[in-house]
């Protein structure tokens, strides 16, 4: 079993799997500060209203804790704020809600301590429904703790300016839950959410859908995606496929090896059947982002936590059996602590990528940026500075 792991490692990373680049993709950066962290849009989410884009994320203060650690200085607070572009992810502004009391981290959030002066409200039960079909919707699912505490959900009506809640999500019968925002809409006031929950050991993580029919009032354990892991299977994200079918893609760990899994649902998320992985080696890992375009192709983007430590994104046109080449957004990370993408698509086809990162040329703080692609003009990389990067 080690050997043949070896073996896909060795393929991800040297030659003989083709690799593309996407052509004339611009990157900009979304919140950059000197001395520092930001990062993780993926345990925030990422929402869109044609050209207007808000994507959420960490701010803390930047600190090297070695080669194996985040960047981020433990000892001084996290904060959750929101980035929004009007321009389709050209330039952007920086709003911290929790100055008018919304989306106040509980706790020590995840990685810093308490914000002074910034107490959190207690978790309430939702007691109207929510309107999932509301023109100007967002929804954001955010937890406690990694290994499995409780979770909470809050939801906006205008675009992300004013926030409803926090109200808390049930446990689902599980030890605890991590629930990061991934959810999709079926009509007025039923939805699915897909969340992380703890194994039985209380340790991080198995997947589940869960859906409401009355507008979050009340849940349902619909089903287990997969058996529970030895290691972990974590941070689904989902698209529709049909009426019926569901297709999601989950971040794998087994021992030391990391991947991304993917599972298809042909009824309505009852039961899932394990597909072909549609990424076989991360290095340490990182978690997926799936999006279902225009056209109907599904492309997934996802960071690289090995040399060279890249953004990157994969293709599929037919619904997930089968993915083209690793498509390259950008491959100048200076190290590990990197990614943790969401993406969505503009009304033009283009992709806007977000993700934390350091690069030479900025520093060695983190922070988040956005890459601008077009996932109709890729090329091979065969040649030139590129190819030399990636060993052609």
């Amino acid at each position: 079993m080690y050997a043949t792991l070896m073996m896909i490692a060795l393929r991800a990373v040297l030659p003989g799997e083709p690799l593309f680049i996407a052509e004339e993709a611009k990157h900009v950066k979304v919140h950059y500060e000197p001395g520092r962290f930001a990062g993780w849009p993926a345990n925030h989410g990422m929402w869109h209203w044609g050209d207007e884009i808000v994507v959420g994320y960490s701010l803390g203060y930047y600190k090297d804790l070695g080669a194996t650690r985040h960047h981020i200085d433990r000892e001084k607070p996290e904060e959750h704020w929101l980035a929004r572009s009007l321009d389709g992810g050209r330039t952007w502004t920086h709003e911290h809600p929790a100055e008018k009391g919304f989306l106040i981290p509980r706790g020590k959030a995840l990685h810093g301590t308490e914000t002074p002066g910034q107490t959190p409200p207690p978790l309430m039960e939702l007691q109207e429904p929510v309107d999932f079909t509301r023109p100007d919707f967002a929804w954001t699912l955010r937890m406690d703790n990694i290994d499995g505490g409780t979770s909470r959900f809050e939801y906006s009506y205008d675009r992300g300016h004013t926030w409803h809640g926090p109200y808390c999500l049930p446990g689902f019968d599980a030890p605890g839950t991590a629930a990061r925002t991934d959810y999709i809409v079926n009509g007025k006031h039923d939805a699915f959410i897909f969340i992380t929950v703890a194994k039985q050991n209380r340790r991080e993580g198995r997947p589940i859908c869960a859906r409401t029919t009355d507008g979050g009032v009340t849940w349902t354990l619909v089903s287990e995606i997969g058996p529970e892991p030895d290691g972990f299977a974590i941070m689904p994200s989902t698209v529709r496929i049909s009426d019926e079918e569901l297709f999601t893609t989950l971040r794998r760990r087994e021992g030391t090896f990391r991947w991304l899994s993917a599972w298809r649902s042909a009824d309505n998320g009852v039961t899932w059947v394990q597909e072909a992985n549609p990424v076989e080696y991360l290095g340490e890992g990182n978690p997926p982002m799936l999006n279902k375009l225009h056209d109907g192709r599904l492309c997934l983007t996802y960071g690289f936590r090995a040399y060279p430590f890249s953004i990157r994104a994969r293709l599929s046109e037919d619904n997930g059996k089968t993915w083209g080449p690793q498509i390259v957004l950008r491959w100048d990370g200076t190290d590990r602590d990197i990614g943790y993408v969401r993406s969505i698509q503009r009304p033009d086809g283009k992709m806007v990528t977000t993700y934390y990162i350091s690069d030479a040329k900025t520093g060695p703080e983190r922070y988040v940026g956005a890459t601008i692609w077009d996932p109709d003009n890729i090329s091979r990389i065969v040649r030139g500075d590129q190819g030399r990067q990636f060993g052609f």
